[in-house]
Order: structure tokens, then C-alpha cells, then sequence
């Protein structure tokens, strides 16, 4: 049986894409790494630091959603309401920053995977100390979508031990600290 020059010719033609890079959808290695190194670069700033780091990773309408079961837990659309709900109540209770210590950090095209743990203290001078895993969507250098894992027993701790004062200062600096 004779097969048509045609047929032969479609049929190399779909194997070559099915072995290339082509089909293969592989992210770009210069975004990878530009994403990583940014989201490295944040976490360092933040750790000698800086308290800037939600300001100058997420973008404005990020959506941030927060595993696990309790009432911290749930999805935050927008940085602003993402750091009034969950980071400025939070910060308010403590008397130092928590400082992340990076432990490591993955990145494939637009998503880049941080695997840290942070320290700090209470304001009543008891340690915080909690493991993390963030998961950020990238686009143009900014988060748009954020999963974040960690020990939510330890954060509720925090929010429930120590109350706001009655005019619910958040500390001033502390406020800025994530």
C-alpha cells in the first residue's frame, strides 16, 4: 500500500512539533527568572527592613485567598482590603516586624513559589514564630493572584490574646510591616 507523499510529509511534520520546544509550551527562561529574582529581591528587602513589601509586590487588585478554617481564612480581592483585613489587624499586635527567613524559593514562567518561615514578636513579648508557603501569579512584576499556606492556629493566637486598644490604633509603623 502507498501512502501519499502528503500524509507522509503531515504526519513528519506533527512528530518534529510533538519533540520541539514548540509544542512543548515551555515558559520562558528570562521571565522565570526575572519573576523569581524580583520576588527574591522583596523578601530581602523585607528582611532588612523594609515595609514596603505588599506595596511593591501586589498589584492593586490582586486577589489573595489564605487556606484553612479559620476566620482569617478566605479570599482578599484587592491589596488595600487584603491589608486592612488581614495584615494591619495583625501588625497592630506586634512589637517588632515579623522577619522572613527564606528557605526557598521556586519559579516556573509567572508562578514563583516561596517556602519561608517568620519571626517576631507580640506585643506582649511573647515570639511569634510561624511557616509559610506563598504561591504568586505574576504579571508585569506584580502578583495578581496570591495562595498563602500557613499555621493559622499561631496567627489567631496573636489576634485573640492581644486586643486593639479602644480607638483601634494599629501602632503606626508596625502598620506598614507585613
Amino acid at each position: 500500500m502507498k501512502m501519499p507523499r502528503r500524509f507522509i510529509t503531515t504526519v513528519a511534520l506533527v512528530l518534529a512539533l510533538i519533540t520541539s520546544d514548540f509544542a512543548l509550551a515551555k515558559p520562558d527562561a528570562a521571565i522565570t527568572e526575572r519573576n523569581r529574582q524580583f520576588i527574591a529581591q522583596a523578601f530581602q528587602h523585607w528582611a532588612e527592613g523594609g515595609g514596603t513589601f505588599f506595596q511593591d509586590v501586589l498589584s492593586p487588585d490582586v486577589v489573595w485567598t489564605i487556606k484553612g478554617t479559620s476566620p482569617a481564612a478566605g479570599t482578599y480581592r484587592g491589596r488595600d482590603v487584603f491589608i486592612k483585613q488581614a495584615v494591619a489587624p495583625f501588625a497592630a499586635r506586634l512589637s517588632s516586624f515579623v522577619k522572613p527567613t527564606v528557605n526557598d524559593i521556586w519559579a516556573d514562567g509567572n508562578d514563583v513559589v516561596v517556602y519561608w518561615d517568620g519571626a517576631g514578636v507580640a506585643a506582649d513579648g511573647a515570639p511569634y514564630n510561624n511557616s509559610f508557603v506563598w504561591i504568586f501569579r505574576m504579571q508585569d512584576l506584580r502578583a495578581t493572584e496570591v495562595i498563602a499556606f500557613l499555621d493559622l492556629t499561631q496567627y489567631d493566637d496573636v489576634i485573640n490574646r492581644i486586643p486593639l486598644d479602644k480607638q483601634g490604633d494599629t501602632q503606626g509603623n508596625n502598620q506598614q510591616h507585613p
